[in-house]
């Protein structure tokens, strides 16, 4: 089974100049923990809920100033809509992450995929060995 066939494709997108508070409105009302963050049709960041208070929060003020770019994740992890999903189950499980955002190969967003979604394309000792390293404590 493929990521595109488990993958949520209604996917709700900040600029990099959303201000923290409208990110976190958009978190609220969407009921979601993360948001993508696009630019010029690009993927380029993501902005958690632990972004927020990591990155904003517990920073000197002024916190309602700050815009995804400031507290976005340096690193932006996906994979993509064609990839098997026992692949980005294990890709998962090794970088520990519970969600991530889905391109197609011109790396344009296609969508977003959790744990919960990969589970049900997979075998459950897979979804379950995968969910148990995303959960252990980080080694790095």
């Amino acid at each position: 089974m493929l990521v595109r066939d488990v993958m949520t494709q209604q996917v709700v997108t900040v600029r990099p100049e959303a201000t923290l508070r409208q990110i976190a409105r958009l978190m609220r009302d969407e009921d979601i923990g993360s948001v993508p963050v696009e630019e010029n049709e690009r993927l380029i960041g993501m902005v958690t809920d632990r972004d927020i208070v990591v990155r904003g929060l517990a920073n000197e003020p002024p916190f309602l100033q700050l815009d995804a770019r400031a507290v976005m994740s340096g690193r932006t992890l996906y994979c993509f809509a064609d990839q098997n999903v026992d692949e980005v189950l294990d890709n998962m499980g090794d970088l520990q992450v519970r969600r991530m955002p889905v391109v197609d190969r011109d790396k344009r967003l296609v969508g977003v995929v959790s744990i919960g979604d990969l589970s049900g394309g997979a075998p459950l000792d897979k979804a379950g060995e995968s969910l148990s390293r995303i959960s252990a404590p980080a080694s790095f």
